[in-house]
């Protein structure tokens, strides 16, 4: 398959309902926060790893047929989990196989370690911090577990959880075409990776993730090696009838797209073609004017 040879500027944005989203284990799993604008933040690992999760439970790289995730838990013959060397052991410790095998290292790029050395793929796919569109709190809620602390006692364990009530949480991203030349990063990856942000975040139905719901997939292919950058901080979601903290639903705010789009036309001539894929139900506005799109390739014009 042929490396992609134009640059890509994503923006994602997705809801969180009661979880959390990406929990800090040096913070008793709290939810990731940024005290000072009191906005959570989902780390781009946490991400990478929904994306890698989807690819291995839906698309069949899971390590038959030739196709592979490189970042994941496989079992050591002895015993135990695999370290990094053991697993680039699988793949004869050669990079050919690696990146022909193992679509994560084509599109995120990685370490491989060696006996002797180590080889390092900077990824062409980057994602800045994730963040919300706006303030949050978290809570904190209690629960009795199970089973005793230890066996005898006659009262089972309390469990403490922190969730965020609701969220609206965005990441900006790159595909930098330069990086895929030495992954070899296929058109064929990169619609993986499109399709693994949307449908992995939907189908990460665990506990604590459950709730999760994509809702804007924008897709920014340049003619030349160009990005706008900074995608997310363009978009003003503004809350209707309530405060910020008190948003609970996607019929509780509308996203003012004016900066963005504005954007967006002032450098017209370097965008080959623009993607767009969204939740019907997120209210998008422009010039104070709700806008109607549709899924798919869209215009310029369009979208103003």
């Amino acid at each position: 398959m042929p490396t992609i040879k134009n640059r890509t500027e994503l923006l994602f944005l997705y809801e969180i309902e009661n979880t959390n989203p990406n929990g800090d284990p040096l913070n008793e799993n709290r939810p990731r926060f940024d005290s000072e604008e009191n906005k959570v933040l989902v780390s781009d690992v946490r991400l990478k790893r929904t994306i890698r999760d989807y690819w291995f439970e839906y698309k069949g790289y899971n390590g038959e047929n030739g196709n592979d995730i490189f970042v994941r838990e496989t079992k050591y013959e002895k015993g135990g989990l695999n370290d990094a060397k053991e697993r680039a052991k699988a793949f004869s410790e050669k990079k050919e196989v690696v990146l022909e095998k193992c679509i994560d290292i084509r599109v995120f790029g990685g370490v491989l370690p060696l006996k002797n050395d180590s080889l390092t793929f900077t990824g062409p796919t980057q994602f800045q911090m994730g963040k919300s569109l706006h303030p949050v709190e978290v809570v904190t809620e209690q629960g009795t577990g199970a089973f005793a602390s230890t066996a005898g006692k006659g009262q089972a364990t309390f469990r403490t959880e922190y969730k965020i009530p609701y969220a609206v949480i965005g990441f900006n991203g790159i595909i930098n075409e330069k990086a895929a030349q030495y992954t070899l990063m296929s058109e064929e990856d990169k619609k993986l990776l499109t399709e693994g942000i949307w449908e992995g975040t939907k189908n990460l139905i665990s506990r604590s993730k459950f709730g999760q719901n994509p809702l804007l997939l924008l897709s920014i292919t340049y003619k030349e090696p160009f990005y706008i950058g900074g995608l997310r901080q363009r978009l003003k979601l503004k809350a209707i009838d309530k405060s910020d903290l008190q948003i609970r639903s996607l019929t509780d705010f509308s996203l003012a797209l004016d900066d963005l789009i504005d954007e967006l036309k002032s450098y017209q001539g370097k965008i080959d073609n623009i993607e767009i894929k969204l939740d019907r139900r997120l209210q998008l506005t422009y010039q104070g004017n709700l806008l109607s799109l549709q899924n798919g390739k869209v215009t310029l014009n369009a979208i103003s």
